[in-house]
C-alpha cells in the first residue's frame, strides 16, 4: 500500500479553527477536500497534546533485546576477536534472528567498532623466582569489627610467633597463560639444588602451558641464576634467558603473584608447616589464568610510570637505585 501525504501545518491549523468555530469533521472535511476520518484524527490530536505537528516517530523497534545486547556485549569483551557471523549464530540459538548489520549497529551504540587487531612481536615469558613464606608472615595486615573497650579480647586478637612460626622456602613460575609449578625447597639452596628444579618443574610448566617455541625465561641476578655451570645447563637446553639488571624485584610481576598468594594463605590459617605446604600449593593452582594475563599486558605500564618518575618511588614501590642500574646497563636506552 502506497503511503499517505501528510497534510501542511496550515491546513491542520485551519481545521483546528474551524472546529473551534462549531463546524463538524464531515462539513470541515468537504470544505477543505479532505476525508473526514482525518479530519477527526487531527482534531483529537489537538485535544490529547495541544499541537497539530506530527510527534517525533521512535522508528522500528530494535530486534535485539536488551538481554541480547548484554549477551553479545559480554562476548565481545571476554572475546574480542568474536566474528559477527559468531554473534548472529549465538542469537539465533537464543531465538532472535537478526543480520550482520544489526549486531554492528548494536555494538556501535554501546561505543565497540570493528577494527584491524595492531600487529606487535611475539614473546612469550616465562618468570620465575624463591620465596620465603612465613606460617604466619601476613596475619598482622587483618582487620576485625570491635569496639573500642574489646581490643584485647581473644576474637579481636592475633597469636603472633617469633621469626613468623617457622616458613618455607618455595619456588614457582608463570606466563601470560597460568601459573606453573609450585616447588617447595628442601634444604639449603644452592646453584646445583636450582638447576635440578628448573629440571625437574620448568620445562614441565611450558608444556602444560601449551607455549610452544619462542618462549623467553625470565629469572634475577641472583648468584645462583648466573653461576656459570646455570648458564651452561641453560644454553644447553637451547634456552634463551631475558636480561635482566640487578636488583629488579620489584618490577617482577611474579611478586604479584606472591602476594596474592599470601593474602589467600593468611585467610586459610594454616596451623604448622606442613598445612602451610599444602594451602599454598592448593592457593596457587586456584589463581586464575586471567589475573597473570593482566600483570603481563600491564607490565608496560611499570615501565613507563618508573622513567616518567626518573627512577623515584611510584605506586608500584620502585627504589631509585633501580632505574640508575638500567640507565647505565642501557638496558632501558
Amino acid at each position: 500500500m502506497a503511503k499517505s501525504r501528510e497534510l501542511c501545518k496550515d491546513i491542520r491549523d485551519k481545521i483546528v479553527d474551524l472546529h473551534k468555530a462549531g463546524m463538524g469533521y464531515w462539513i470541515i472535511g468537504k470544505q477543505l477536500g479532505e476525508k473526514a476520518t482525518t479530519v477527526g484524527t487531527i482534531i483529537r490530536k489537538w485535544k490529547k497534546f495541544k499541537i497539530t505537528v506530527n510527534l517525533p516517530r521512535s522508528g522500528a523497534p530494535c530486534k535485539i533485546s536488551p538481554r541480547g545486547a548484554s549477551m553479545i556485549m559480554r562476548k565481545v569483551r571476554d572475546q574480542p576477536r568474536t566474528t559477527w557471523q559468531d554473534l548472529v549464530n549465538d542469537l539465533k540459538r537464543a531465538g532472535t534472528r537478526v543480520s550482520k548489520r544489526t549486531i554492528s549497529n548494536t555494538l556501535c551504540r554501546h561505543g565497540l567498532k570493528s577494527c584491524f587487531a595492531r600487529k606487535v612481536p611475539l614473546l612469550k615469558v616465562m618468570c620465575s623466582v624463591e620465596i620465603k613464606i612465613e606460617l604466619f608472615g601476613l596475619n598482622s595486615t587483618r582487620r576485625v569489627w570491635r569496639k573500642k573497650k574489646d581490643e584485647y579480647n581473644p576474637k579481636n586478637t592475633i597469636p603472633t610467633m617469633k621469626h613468623g612460626g617457622g616458613n618455607i622456602l618455595l619456588w614457582g613460575c608463570f606466563s601470560a597463560k597460568g601459573t606453573g609449578r609450585l616447588h617447595r625447597i628442601e634444604g639449603r639452596m644452592d646453584g646445583a639444588l636450582y638447576r635440578e628444579i628448573l629440571a625437574n618443574n620448568l620445562l614441565t610448566s611450558v608444556k602444560a602451558l601449551k607455549m610452544g617455541r619462542g618462549w623467553v625465561f625470565q629469572h634475577d641476578n641472583n648468584p645462583k641464576h648466573t653461576a656459570r655451570a646455570t648458564k651452561e645447563w641453560l644454553c644447553k637446553k637451547h634456552l634463551k634467558v631475558l636480561e635482566w639488571p640487578s636488583q629488579s624485584t620489584d618490577l617482577n610481576p611474579i611478586e604479584n603473584l606472591w602476594r596474592e598468594l599470601k593474602v589467600c594463605i593468611a585467610q586459610r590459617q594454616p596451623r604448622n608447616l606442613k598445612d602451610l605446604e599444602k594451602v599454598c600449593m592448593e592457593e596457587w593452582s586456584k589463581i586464575p589464568a586471567a589475573v597473570c594475563a593482566n600483570l603481563v599486558k600491564n607490565y608496560w605500564k611499570r615501565m613507563i610510570s618508573v622513567i616518567a618518575n626518573k627512577g623515584f618511588c611510584t605506586k608500584y614501590e620502585v627504589l631509585i637505585f633501580w632505574i640508575h642500574t638500567m640507565w647505565f646497563s642501557g638496558f632501558l636506552f
